[in-house]
């Protein structure tokens, strides 16, 4: 049953919505009691899943809830490519192992917010992997250059004298494409994917099919509070996140970032958003911080896991307790950054210099910043305020 109600469509069209393109089109459908097709579409092009992508996941879902058909597309094809929004340079691209590795969990990590026994999960092989030289000459003929060089990464790097390879460019047509395929209503996706999403509006209309509605949401900023949530900026909660880890991630986000993170990334009502916008100019964030890593705990694990690590969280750090239990570490080097490296604190050398440079370490108890200091069997190597590890 398709739902048409005020305050399932006003859900819909305006919560973790930065744009609807276009509104009225789509307010209309959605009233008209028509099940529509709604479109989100992921390349693997790393393992985890982690907040950022649940923004968009958690909006398909509540179409899913409203009787819509969801549709989860995995650009299994795509990924070779790579999408070039928000890059200055050109993505290596992916080799086809890398994406079958990448794939392994992606469809149990979406189940932790989609109903998988009502969804029509697409992979893009199923049509690319067999289209010829007729299909691309076609393809591309109903598309200028022009077109797609008016996107602001495409400008930049033009401006900065940087290549622009081929692939870059009939990106955005196979993104569009996918939705003459699955004769998308709704495409769903980031701010940073509009103008893919508005290729696949032209191409349905030159392929004679009505065009999709376009919906963007915000892109959640990460852990920093500044850059959005990307693996490759170190700054994210993955879906796969210990209960443990998450509660610490979330408890370490900027007090700027409550209230964002309880809109985008929580279930909490508008009625209990607002209330929360009143407390924290009175109470303490870190009490609000409780609220928010519990309700997002609960909605990846449940409601006990989240108790728990707030327990856990409240003994090992408001009260400045080394864990009783940690993982052992023996490292092939005593040097600190070795040690940082393999104990996966981080996920390069540079990166743990510059987790040393800032302070960001401690063995036992005691900061360290030197690179080049060496550990022995027994010191305890702490990263910021969750990571710790015994050298043996």
């Amino acid at each position: 049953m398709i739902k048409t109600d005020d305050k399932t469509i006003e859900e819909l069209l305006n919560r973790g919505v930065d744009e609807v393109i276009i509104k009225e089109d789509l307010e209309k459908a959605l009233r008209s009691g028509q099940k529509l097709r709604i479109k989100f579409g992921v390349d693997p092009t790393a393992p985890d899943l982690h907040l950022g992508h649940a923004v968009p996941l958690k909006k398909l879902r509540q179409f899913q809830d409203a009787g819509h058909q969801a549709i989860l597309l995995i650009g299994d094809f795509t990924a070779a490519v790579g999408d070039p929004t928000g890059r200055n340079e050109t993505r290596p691209m992916k080799t086809a192992e890398e994406i079958r590795q990448n794939l392994k969990t992606y469809i149990d990590q979406a189940s932790k917010i989609l109903d998988m026994s009502k969804v029509e999960l697409r992979y893009n092989s199923e049509w690319y992997k067999d289209k010829g030289w007729d299909f691309i000459m076609t393809l591309t003929g109903k598309i200028t250059v022009a077109r797609v060089l008016d996107r602001d990464d495409f400008q930049k790097r033009l401006a900065n004298g940087s290549d622009i390879q081929m692939q870059e460019i009939l990106y955005p047509l196979m993104q569009g494409y996918d939705s003459v395929e699955l004769k998308a209503d709704v495409e769903i996706g980031g701010t940073d994917q509009k103008f893919n999403m508005l290729m696949g509006r032209k191409l349905q209309k030159r392929y004679d099919q009505a065009e999709q509605n376009v919906l963007t949401c915000p892109l959640l900023e990460g852990t920093d509070g500044e850059r959005k949530m990307s693996k490759s900026y170190g700054n994210y909660i993955a879906l796969l996140d210990t209960p443990d880890d998450m509660f610490g991630k979330i408890m370490s986000l900027p007090d700027s970032m409550i209230i964002r993170y309880f809109e985008l990334a929580s279930d909490k009502s508008y009625v209990e958003i607002e209330d929360y916008k009143q407390r924290i100019k009175t109470e303490n964030p870190r009490d609000l911080k409780f609220d928010l890593a519990e309700s997002i705990i609960a909605i990846y694990h449940n409601q006990e896991a989240a108790a728990k690590a707030k327990e856990n969280f409240i003994q090992t750090f408001s009260k400045k307790e080394t864990p009783d239990e940690m993982p052992e570490l023996h490292p092939s080097a005593n040097d600190i950054v070795t040690v940082l490296t393999e104990a996966t604190f981080v996920t390069s050398r540079a990166e743990a210099r510059r987790a040393l440079e800032q302070n960001g370490v401690r063995v036992n108890q005691e900061v360290i910043t030197d690179i080049n200091y060496q550990v022995k069997s027994g010191d305890v190597v702490q990263k910021g305020k969750r990571f710790f590890v015994k050298i043996i």
